[in-house]
């Protein structure tokens, strides 16, 4: 079976550095909160181009620690989309906050901006802004109309790592950034894992106060809202060892969907749109009518699929009803992610390009 991310070979082409990095923890016997842990949220601070990053447990972590640290609390609102994969929901309600769904822009799936004064309220605090598969969403549009209007922009850059736009990466233009370095991920560790970037100095000593149970000293508690979400010494190491390979894997997925384009272009599918420097081609996902017959097809011919995500947001069974995406809900229904990882060879592309032909031509998709 072609998996959809070989993780181990992803790995596997590491392996002599991944066990340096854990010999250096094993040796040194500090595990959390250590030299390890220290040095990634620099270099990663200085790749993302921003003051300071805290890194912490998971990227569901990320953002809710992000929320707490801008103050959003029970009864609030905030604005978000719904084909994210429930992520952002989950940290916004986990604090007592509302989710307030903006529908997406038909082609890019993005958040679609002219939507969002129609969804702002009085109650509105913040904006959580996705790069959803990799592709930056507009930081810039989402940041001016969060300013004009006082309202915080949370950027969520959990399928993000290393995107730019207008010489700026993704991460360094909301108040605040979420990551998630789960092993999929760009930017991977070999366990959960996610941090918070931010250029706010501030922002950046509340997120560490709360990432550890509110301390403003040890076994010191100044500060409500606190919790246990540290990233461990071992992954931080990992992460450090991976960083300088991220913007020659992201290269490598760019040309992976490329060349997805070329071979598919003429079956009437929606393809991603061409992957520049703002597009570090996090999953390839297409769009079919005969979605699931193509599914099951390529699942015949040993080739793995996804779907990126299967029940949007407002329609899960925790969502309060009455809420219309018509976007948002054709999507669902459309979406099909290809296999794509940095180690994909063009013959397995090749192959997985001549599946769809064939499966397109089966059943007239």
């Amino acid at each position: 079976m072609l998996l959809i991310n070989d993780l181990g070979r992803h790995n596997g082409a590491l392996d002599a550095e991944l066990r340096a990095a854990i010999d250096r923890v094993l040796q040194r016997g500090y595990y959390i909160l250590g030299p390890e842990n220290q040095a990634f949220e620099a270099e990663f601070a200085q790749y993302l181009g921003v003051a300071g990053t805290v890194a912490v447990g998971n990227g569901t972590d990320a953002l809710e620690l992000a929320l707490r640290t801008l103050e959003v609390g029970p009864g609030d609102e905030v604005l978000t989309v719904a084909n994210a994969g429930m992520y952002a929901s989950t940290a916004i309600r986990a604090i007592g906050a509302v989710p307030r769904y903006v529908d997406i822009e038909p082609q890019s799936m993005q958040l679609d901006l002219r939507l969002l004064d129609a969804a702002v309220t009085p109650r509105t605090r913040a904006l959580v802004l996705t790069h959803l598969y990799g592709r930056m969403a507009d930081a810039a549009g989402a940041l001016a109309w969060a300013r004009a209007r006082g309202i915080a922009l949370i950027e969520d850059c959990a399928q993000a790592h290393g995107a730019m736009r207008d010489g700026r990466r993704a991460g360094s233009w909301g108040d605040l950034a979420a990551f998630s370095f789960y092993p999929t991920k760009n930017l991977g560790a070999l366990g959960d894992g996610g941090a918070v970037a931010s250029n706010d100095a501030e922002l950046l000593e509340r997120l560490r106060s709360l990432r550890q149970y509110g301390w403003r000293g040890k076994y010191h508690v100044g500060l409500e809202g606190g919790r246990n979400s540290r990233l461990d010494e071992l992954q931080a190491a990992v992460l450090r060892a991976k960083l300088p390979h991220l913007d020659g894997w992201n290269a490598r997925r760019r040309a992976i969907v490329q060349r997805y384009r070329a071979g598919l272009a003429d079956l009437g599918w929606q393809l991603p749109l061409p992957p520049g420097d703002d597009d570090v081609a996090h999953l390839c996902v297409v769009r079919l009518a005969a979605r699931d017959a193509v599914r099951s097809a390529l699942a015949a011919a040993g080739i793995a699929t996804e779907i990126h995500y299967p029940i949007p947001d407002h329609l899960q069974s925790v969502a309060a009803p009455g809420v219309s995406l018509p976007e948002t809900e054709r999507a669902a229904q459309t979406i099909l992610t290809l296999p794509c990882f940095p180690e994909l060879s063009d013959a397995e592309i090749d192959q997985v390009i001549a599946a769809c032909r064939a499966a397109a031509a089966e059943h007239a998709a």
